[in-house]
């Protein structure tokens, strides 16, 4: 059975709200929302979507990290409805709650108009319906008009979430990866949990992997777990022969599934929990992944994930909480034949994603480095297009950048913005890590989760390029650089 394909899209709204506190008055508001159905947004069903986003209310609150639900059911039942929670300045938690009515007679007015109110986030309604609960504030937001060109072209309709489980291949001379990478915010300390199927040319398939911590000041500590034989079965990893009940990576050394990563090496132990509520992150093509018109494909299920738990280091436990990075899979035939690689959480409403590789085969190792680069920026990818980084508009204006150490850079221009973005990796805090193919060939792995990343954005203004956004992230970026 087919999963369904889901929609998401962005919205702005803008109005005024008149807060009932003590030095409330009217105040203008603006959502900027990103909405996630899981499933068809259908006009005669009804649909409930995941609403992440930004509130602001001038002077009272600014949270990028707002979030909710959205019923949308304007036929069905006649209604859509918002519901936002957020965090004020005062560290107090609200709700804003908001409902359209659709109707034939006053089209425009009841789509573009919402009517919302206020309230505290611990407040339970009293008696039958919300009307019991305090409000704490009433107000009106408008929909523009102007913003239909953007709304409409915010609209995708990406396949489903788990879609990177449909990358694992029962073939021979196939690999499968599942990484995460994070860093804890009060000790700036780094993670990496690196996780392989491998199915060689020659030989039984096997589940490997390692764990690494980046501390401040001090020397990074890496161990390896497996290689444990894999026994004949599906074609994702399995324990002890029975199919997992979570799709992901399952060994008996370690397990690696959208909610929870846990594992044990001679020296390190961990046991993680995650929560990711942004869409997935694609840096190669939908095509790529789904027809297999690359060697190999990248993708990133959990962008902007939080991490929480401990990892045990030689009998002293780092405790996690609230820790951000990314959950990630690769699949295909191997490593590239040279690679340079990127995450970095630029700030609270922005993050990076780049790979920049030359292809193992070999009538492509002699070709320039391919590059993906993706930069979301309050829930929207840019640039637009799947293949305009790495191939530019008919072979012209491709992004470029070179896999070399300690340095690495990636520049290019799309959509009427240019980018440049120069990663460093410190030696005294990266690893050499060696990877094997399934055709036996070898790499060797440059990484660091305390990398430095500068990234300046431009756009294209009065004949000219102007600044628009400059982020000098310093040791909390996650890189890494393969040579062969």
């Amino acid at each position: 059975m087919a999963a369904r394909r889901g929609a998401h899209f962005a919205e702005t709204m803008t109005g005024r709200l008149r807060l009932d506190t003590a030095g409330g008055g009217s105040r203008p508001v603006t959502l900027d929302l990103r909405v996630d159905s899981p499933g068809p947004v259908r006009l005669h069903g009804a649909t409930t979507a995941a609403v992440t986003g930004r509130v602001r209310i001038g002077g009272w609150a600014d949270d990028l990290r707002a979030s909710g639900s959205m019923l949308i059911a304007p036929l069905s039942r006649g209604r859509i409805d918002y519901h936002v929670r957020f965090t004020a300045l005062d560290g107090r938690e609200y709700v804003l709650e908001g409902h359209k009515s659709p109707t034939w007679r006053s089209p425009l007015r009841s789509m573009t108009v919402l009517p919302l109110r206020l309230r505290a986030a611990g407040e339970t309604a009293g008696g039958e319906g919300s009307g019991s609960l305090r409000s704490v504030g009433e107000g009106r937001l408008r929909f523009r008009l102007r913003t239909l060109p953007s709304f409409t072209a915010s609209w995708r309709f990406p396949a489903p979430a788990d879609c990177a489980q449909s990358l694992t291949a029962a073939r021979k001379d196939r690999l499968n990866v599942w990484y995460s990478t994070f860093t804890d915010p009060k000790t700036g300390t780094g993670f990496w949990l690196h996780h392989e199927l491998v199915r060689p040319v020659n030989g039984t398939p096997y589940t490997h992997g390692w764990a690494a911590v980046y501390r401040p000041d001090k020397p990074p500590v890496i161990d390896r777990f497996g290689p444990d034989v894999l026994p004949e079965g599906p074609a994702s990893s399995v324990e002890h022969g029975t199919p997992p009940e979570s799709p992901g990576f399952h060994s008996p050394s370690a397990v690696a599934t959208a909610h929870e990563l846990r594992g044990r090496t001679e020296q390190l132990t961990w046991d993680l929990r995650v929560a990711a509520d942004s869409a997935p992150l694609r840096t190669f093509p939908r095509l790529a992944w789904k027809r297999r018109v690359l060697p190999a494909v990248h993708v990133v299920p959990q962008a902007q994930a939080r991490y929480r738990g401990s990892v045990c280091l030689d009998g002293q436990t780092l405790l996690v909480a609230d820790a951000l990075g990314a959950s990630a899979r690769i699949a295909g035939r191997g490593n590239a034949h040279r690679w340079a690689w990127l995450h970095a959480d630029l700030d609270d409403d922005t993050v990076l994603e780049v790979v920049a590789a030359v292809s193992g085969l070999p009538l492509l190792r002699h070709l320039p480095p391919l590059v993906f680069l993706r930069l979301r920026r309050a829930g929207r990818d840019w640039p637009r297009g799947d293949w305009r980084s790495s191939l530019g508009v008919m072979g012209i204006g491709r992004f470029r950048g070179t896999p070399r150490l300690p340095t690495w850079t990636v520049r290019g221009h799309a959509g009427g913005r240019r980018i440049e973005v120069r990663v460093h990796l410190p030696e005294e805090g990266r690893t050499a890590v060696g990877y094997t193919d399934p055709d036996g060939s070898r790499a060797t792995c440059h990484n660091s989760e305390r990398a430095d990343v500068r990234v300046c954005l431009e756009r294209w203004r009065d004949g000219g390029w102007q600044p628009e956004q400059l982020w000098d992230v310093r040791g909390t970026a996650h890189a890494e650089v393969g040579l062969r």
